[in-house]
């Protein structure tokens, strides 16, 4: 049975383009009344916005619900972090979490890939989803950080509970968050404490991975407390998995709906990289990042007091036509491509790298693969609650070999 987010996120997935195309309409910044809070949606100030973190801040402890288990997890968090803290752990994880390391993944990502589409090897039709968009981000993860195999399926069942978004409706208050955070609080700690366990063996014997460098990175003398390292793992868990999740299930549907794109891809696969692009730019996992407006500002012709929650609406500014030619065509031609979807400025997306590497990867992979890749029923998809993130829960595919 579908459940009710479902069939919301459905509806809301495919009212999306509209819905931002009618927010620009407003102007560059509007007081959405509804959920009280201001809205900037043109890119220049998006951009303007995410580059000013003194102004503009990532910690908004101070407007959210709180929850116990929540605030040990986050502390190595970044996302949520201002300079100098900010800076400080970034540059400790940036030691351990180089390019050299992402690239070098490249292929176990492949072996990874081919592995998991043997398993459905001799299925015609099978979940998209399932088979490989939600299995290869998270054993890529739990391989980097030393996870022993047969412990992988417990990060699956981890981000299955932490990003799911069954507790919430298409437009959640605070009360609806509160009782959000009470429902998975369980799992964020037990997450905690594996996580927890598994840093304190590593430091007793460290071996080649990612959770080893982590312990061992040090800046001016300062070293990550395991604490720490937790709560990078929890952003690796939300940038590494679940964007990616939804950037292959996303491309997939959209190739779908304009199959003179796939047929481009197929002739010429070297626009891959292109396509991956304008697909973050058409549909941002995560449309809308939350700032508190640190002291009163005049934005967009508006007086905002501090205090204020301010949404930088990365959906809108991605089809700003003052930034954008021809922003509601989706062109995997485009170039240059200046979305903003993993971000701007000291919170650029670190697991950026990561989930674009996976994405070109799985999907030329796909392509070589299946001489035909199709969505039978647009109907039998079901998505992710939007509320949460933009993508999909469920693709049914079917296929050809050659």
């Amino acid at each position: 049975m579908i459940s009710r987010q479902s069939t919301v996120g459905q509806r809301l997935l495919e009212e999306l383009p509209d819905r931002w195309r009618g927010l620009r309409g407003a102007g560059p910044v509007r007081h959405d009344e509804v959920q009280g809070t201001w809205q900037v949606l043109d890119h220049e100030n998006v951009a303007a916005v995410l580059a000013d973190p003194a102004t503009y801040s990532s910690d908004l402890s101070a407007l959210s619900p709180t929850q116990p288990d929540f605030e040990t997890f986050t502390q190595g968090n970044f996302v949520g972090m201002d300079p100098p803290e900010h800076r400080k752990l970034r540059a400790l994880v940036s030691q351990a979490f180089t390019p050299r390391v992402v690239q070098g993944l490249e292929p176990r990502i492949e072996a990874i890939c081919a592995r998991l589409l043997d398993e459905v090897a001799d299925h015609d039709r099978f979940d998209l989803v399932d088979a490989l968009a939600y299995p290869l981000p998270i054993i890529v993860i739990a391989e980097l950080l030393g996870i022993p195999a047969e412990e992988h399926r417990l990060f699956q069942e981890w981000a299955s509970v932490l990003f799911g978004g069954d507790q919430l409706g298409e437009a959640p208050d605070m009360a609806d968050l509160e009782r959000a955070l009470e429902a998975i609080a369980p799992t964020v700690r037990e997450m905690n404490s594996y996580m927890l366990d598994y840093i304190r063996a590593r430091r007793a014997a460290p071996g080649d991975d990612l959770t080893s460098r982590l312990i061992a990175a040090e800046v001016d003398g300062v070293r990550l407390r395991d604490q720490e390292m937790v709560g990078f793992v929890a952003l690796l868990l939300v940038a590494g998995h679940i964007t990616t999740t939804a950037l292959l299930g996303n491309a997939v549907v959209t190739f779908d709906r304009y199959p003179e794109t796939e047929a481009l891809l197929r002739a010429e696969p070297l626009r891959i990289p292109a396509a991956v692009e304008e697909v973050l730019r058409w549909l941002p996992p995560f449309p809308e990042l939350g700032r508190r407006v640190t002291r009163p500002v005049v934005l967009g012709g508006h007086e905002i007091p501090a205090d204020t929650l301010l949404m930088a609406h990365l959906g809108a500014a991605n089809r700003d036509p003052a930034r954008f030619d021809a922003p509601d065509v989706f062109d995997v031609t485009r170039s240059p491509n200046p979305h903003l979807t993993f971000g701007h400025g000291i919170h650029f997306c670190f697991g950026a790298p990561l989930a674009r590497l996976e994405a070109r990867i799985a999907l030329a992979i796909l392509h070589e693969r299946f001489r035909m890749l199709a969505i039978p029923s647009h109907k039998d998809i079901t998505y992710q609650n939007p509320a949460v993130i933009v993508g999909v829960r469920h693709l049914p595919i079917e296929v050809g070999r050659a």
